[in-house]
């Protein structure tokens, strides 16, 4: 039987990334993330928007994982991002005793769409982790449509019949 724990929202962070440091040299930011659901009232026929509140963690991993790194730098309360990540349930007892758990969003990806604090655009390429900051231009907002169709090379493809 085949899993998949996969996530992509879009939203924006309710509370400012908190950064650790590991023993090992590693590091973890976490942040709250807030995504809207839609739905239309029954009794106003109005459409709403309901939030969800998710909580995310990014990791650095490796020599060249920087994920927790530029989230720490780069996104704030606020901001707009693209998460990409998987699903994790994390069970613990509370100091009293009871029994807990949640499940939160472990980062793999993140996308930044607020505009760049100079007014240059806005970080539009996705953010690897073993990337810099500098590494990315944030390019075309959209594709260009003034391209005309693009066919095959002659004497390529002539075999298939669509």
């Amino acid at each position: 039987m085949a899993n998949l724990n996969k996530v992509m929202l879009i939203g924006r962070l309710t509370r400012d990334p908190e950064v650790r440091m590991f023993s090992n040299g590693g590091k973890v930011a976490k942040f709250g993330f807030a995504v809207n659901n839609r739905r239309k009232n029954a009794q106003t026929g109005q459409w709403e928007d309901e939030p969800v509140f998710l909580d995310c963690e990014a990791f650095n991993r490796g020599e060249t994982g920087k994920l927790a790194d530029l989230v720490e730098q780069y996104l704030h309360k606020g901001n707009q991002a693209f998460i990409e990540g998987h699903l994790q349930f994390d069970q613990w007892t509370s100091q009293d005793g009871q029994k807990r758990n949640k499940l939160k969003i472990v980062v793999d990806n993140v996308q930044f769409l607020e505009p760049r604090k100079d007014g240059q655009g806005s970080y539009s390429q996705s953010r690897r982790q073993d990337a810099s900051p500098s590494d990315y231009d944030p390019g075309p907002s959209e594709p260009s449509h003034d391209a005309g169709p693009i066919d095959p090379p002659p004497g390529k493809n002539e075999d298939i019949p669509f």
